[in-house]
């Protein structure tokens, strides 16, 4: 490892992130008793201008007034190039701070955009005396937040997690698809001639280096890379191969845009029960190890070693915090 230690965000389960308009108060009872992990109030996308003061009203209602249980409960403001962001936070965090656990700052393209966010809150905890500090989670969705997300990640103690937008992302890089989340058979490798001449076809994922650099960049400021939304809801095999791909590359968590799709982000985000036994397998081989003076062993035909022992209690610790 480095000599170069990395703080680790706060631990919380992030396999699921349920996305609620804020204009819509009349689904905040079934968000509360979802099984998803986080639920963001949005003020931003979902929500029409002329309803954004009547939503941020909403929000502080349902804040202070509904049992959310255990749910992290995060908020979308506006972008900061908007005049509703201002009020956004300073509404929000004044009147309904002590049960907010995170602000969502949509398009961040730069680090001094983090820090802008964070002088206002700052302020407003200092001066209602909150004990407790409200973490961000920030959405890379721009070619400029996609070449700053390094700086962004690292430009402040409140940083919790990174999310990819695909869709507005799609947007500022003028990617030729309007579909949210999908793969895009135009982006596609042909095959050289067979036998019979035809050629076969071999769909790719256009979001895959976007979403690696996000992973990266996230990982290495300790923080939690989360996959964005997956548009077509009437989809769920596609959903699932969409957040599976993404947990391959490291995500721990996915958008909901639909109830539906809590219970699929779940399953996929969640390690299943023999990936934790053989876990717990290869620590105890390893301690077994350690013992007898080895660092490396075989278990089931196959080498494990040190790092093994980092992928195994990654998984372990997971599995107490679902289980938790």
């Amino acid at each position: 490892m480095s000599f170069h230690p990395i703080e680790q965000a706060p631990a919380r389960l992030n396999r699921s992130e349920l996305a609620v308009p804020g204009s819509q108060p009349q689904l905040f009872e079934k968000a509360a008793q979802s099984d998803a992990d986080v639920v963001f109030l949005d003020l931003e996308d979902a929500v029409a201008p002329d309803d954004k003061a009547q939503a941020r009203k909403n929000i502080i209602k349902a804040l202070n007034e509904m049992d959310w249980g255990k749910k992290t409960m995060s908020v979308r403001i506006n972008g900061l190039d908007t005049h509703y962001m201002y009020r956004d936070v300073v509404d929000v965090v004044e009147q309904a701070g002590e049960r907010l656990d995170l602000i969502m700052i949509p398009k961040v393209g730069t680090a001094a955009d983090v820090y802008a966010v964070d002088m206002l809150v700052t302020q407003i905890e200092d001066a209602r005396g909150y004990k407790k500090r409200i973490g961000f989670e920030h959405i890379i969705e721009t070619a400029l937040g996609m070449q700053n997300v390094t700086e962004i990640a690292g430009a402040s103690k409140r940083n919790e997690s990174l999310h990819f937008g695909v869709a507005d992302y799609a947007a500022s890089t003028r990617a030729r698809t309007t579909i949210i989340g999908g793969v895009n058979p135009d982006y596609s490798v042909l095959t050289d001639p067979l036998e019979d001449g035809t050629r076969a076809v071999h769909w790719g994922d256009m979001w895959h280096y976007a979403l690696a650099r996000m992973v990266v960049a996230a990982r290495a400021n300790g923080l939690r890379p989360v996959d964005g939304p997956f548009g077509d809801f009437s989809d769920p095999d596609g959903y699932r191969a969409a957040a599976k791909r993404a947990a391959v590359l490291g995500c721990e968590g996915k958008w909901a845009i639909h109830p539906s799709q809590v219970d699929l982000a779940n399953e996929v985000m969640s390690p299943s029960e023999a990936e934790v036994t053989r876990a717990k397998r290869i620590l105890e081989a390893m301690a077994k190890a350690a013992t007898e003076g080895k660092g490396a062993v075989s278990l089931d035909g196959r080498l494990i070693d040190y790092a093994s022992i980092r992928q195994a209690e990654v998984l372990v610790e997971k599995a107490k915090q679902i289980a938790g």
